[in-house]
């Protein structure tokens, strides 16, 4: 069973390679589908996810993707398993275990993340239908005026990804670990860099308690940026430094790679900060990316629901996954990104 764990968090991780966060809640679909006025039936979003596993890019630039509840049991216009799909590309099938944030009782202003109960069985069940890894977000607001984030909603969040991966590695499931400290609000870099630390100390602390083997995990974390609504935003060079030098300080060098949430940054911004911390070098893990937006909303807008449109979207997405591609090897350039739009 370790051995396979291993395997599969190597290949998530595979050079070159990142791993498509198709996940989005009914809810988040929904939004994104208003965006460009699509109406989120169970039909559209099918038709959707199916243009995108189909496409070139899942042969050549995913590794993994992250599934929704809905979208794990569902099939083709043709009758194959969306799953199916998936496996033909040379990907693997995830699964979104979670049950989503929810606020945490005497914490005002903090969430802890739900859906531990009954999860050793829902496991079964994802393994069964071709799941082989699974992800659970933690979320980790900062509002240095409320004193947000505190240590109790840290502490219980760390110890609920713990759980859930233990849960995962028994099952033999790779878990995604995803304690992502969110750039809204006016904070700046430094702090953003502090609060991470704390995060990814008190997780990785978490899970050795609950044994879990880091060479059989994957890490989603956020990178370190200033909050949106900071008066001073980062350079590229910034976020780089002081995101790999807060991973090197906490991530031990046993677990195989760390997949980033793009967390709100634009298209071009979340590709340019992995292209520039792989050129830095030096590292013990694999850097790669777990981009849900910003893989996806360039294709969205191409596609815009209609059936004549889908080559377009195709394009669009392999055009984005090509440009996380070339940052995950460190080869990414402002000029590559015009050479190929």
């Amino acid at each position: 069973m370790t051995a396979e764990l291993d395997a599969i968090a190597q290949k998530m991780v595979a050079d070159g390679k990142g791993i498509l966060a198709a996940d989005e809640s009914s809810g988040t679909i929904k939004k994104r589908f208003d965006a460009i006025g699509v109406e989120s039936t169970e039909e559209n979003r099918r038709d959707y996810r199916e243009l995108m596993f189909r496409s070139e890019a899942m042969t050549k630039y995913i590794s993994g993707v992250i599934l929704y509840e809905e979208t794990i049991r569902q099939k083709a216009k043709d009758g194959t398993p969306l799953v199916s799909l998936i496996e033909q590309a040379g990907s693997i099938p995830g699964i979104k275990v979670d049950a989503g944030a929810k606020p945490q009782p005497a914490f005002p202003g903090e969430t802890i993340t739900e859906g531990l109960d009954g999860l050793a069985g829902r496991l079964k069940d994802y393994y069964d239908l071709g799941a082989r890894f699974a992800k659970w977000r933690a979320v980790i607001d900062i509002d240095t005026a409320k004193g947000i984030p505190s240590y109790g909603s840290i502490r219980a969040n760390a110890h609920a990804l713990a759980r859930y991966a233990a849960l995962c590695q028994e099952a033999g499931i790779v878990p995604i670990v995803e304690p992502e400290v969110l750039m809204d609000g006016s904070h700046d870099i430094d702090t953003c860099y502090q609060v991470t630390e704390w995060v990814l100390k008190t997780t990785f602390e978490e899970l050795y308690y609950q044994r879990i083997r880091l060479e059989g995990m994957v890490l989603k974390p956020n990178m370190i940026v200033p909050g949106k609504k900071a008066a001073k935003q980062a350079s590229v060079e910034e976020v780089a430094e002081k995101t790999v030098r807060v991973l090197k300080s906490c991530v031990p060098s046993a677990v195989p790679g760390i997949a980033f949430l793009s967390g709100g940054q634009s298209d071009e911004d979340a590709t340019a900060h992995l292209d520039a911390m792989v050129k830095l070098g030096g590292l013990p893990w694999k850097l790669t990316y777990s981009y849900g937006r910003a893989l996806q909303a360039a294709p969205q807008k191409a596609w815009a629901g209609k059936a004549e449109n889908v080559a377009k979207a195709q394009a669009a997405f392999t055009h984005r996954a090509h440009m996380n591609s070339l940052a995950a090897l460190g080869q990414w350039s402002s000029e590559e990104e015009r050479k190929a739009a």
